[in-house]
């Protein structure tokens, strides 16, 4: 099984740490994102690791030749500019495996949640993509029916995109920034250049592919984005 870190952001809201300091590489209470990720995924089976990188890709370059992740780990250098979630994945296509459905995680978030459990909803689901969601505050919000993503809302704009109509009971939830992917997407992708994910997802759902949910409310969910966040998650590994 294979397994995307995403690790190419600039880390621009963490201030002066964020400028000399890949995310990847932020020590939370002894230990760096990049192996908090890495332990997560390959104690989900996940047996080898494929790392974006752009900002500070050296330093990423230099730390991985030198630490054992628990997996064989391939770069994807993305260059001049990071190709966000959507665009990484795309430039990294190449190095994926076979026909198995892989991971996509977010090296800025961590989650104890059951992410084997997550795979098996997906290949159950037979869903395109299957996104961890929660129930948190956030100004962004996907919004998720009986069949699975029809739309998503942005509260600080107050404005929204919805691909096609909800079916029954709706709900609006944030995205935990990991993701259950089906190789078949690759042939569906036909935006170029620097583009969220969240952009095929919507326009699939609109042609009747199926982005499903996985709820992870009640694991626990840290994420690095900002200074108070950075500290409230040191706070919470030490505690």
């Amino acid at each position: 099984m294979d397994a995307l870190i995403l690790a190419a952001g600039r880390g621009t809201r963490l201030g002066a740490v964020g400028e000399t300091t890949p995310k990847a590489l932020i020590d939370v209470a002894g230990r760096t994102m990049l192996e908090r990720v890495a332990d997560c995924l390959v104690r989900a089976s996940a047996d080898r690791l494929i790392i974006n990188v752009c900002h500070l890709a050296n330093q990423i370059e230099a730390f991985v030749r030198t630490h054992d992740l628990g997996a064989p780990v391939h770069l994807s250098h993305e260059s001049p500019e990071p190709l966000e979630t959507g665009g990484g994945l795309l430039h990294a296509r190449e190095l994926f495996r076979g026909n198995a459905p892989f991971f996509a995680h977010n090296v800025d978030v961590w989650t104890d949640a059951e992410l084997a459990g997550m795979m098996r909803a997906h290949e159950r689901s037979g869903a395109m993509a299957t996104l961890a969601v929660h129930d948190r505050a956030s100004t962004r919000q996907l919004l998720f029916d009986e069949i699975g993503l029809y739309g998503r809302l942005d509260m600080r704009t107050g404005t929204g995109t919805q691909s096609r109509d909800p079916v029954g009971t709706t709900i609006n939830v944030a995205f935990a920034g990991i993701h259950v992917i089906s190789p078949a997407i690759f042939e569906r992708i036909s935006e170029r250049g620097v583009f969220s994910i969240l952009d095929p997802y919507l326009r699939l759902a609109g042609e009747g592919e199926r982005i499903a949910s996985f709820a992870i409310d009640g694991a626990r969910w840290l994420e690095i984005g900002s200074p108070e966040r950075l500290e409230a998650a040191r706070r919470a590994f030490e505690s």
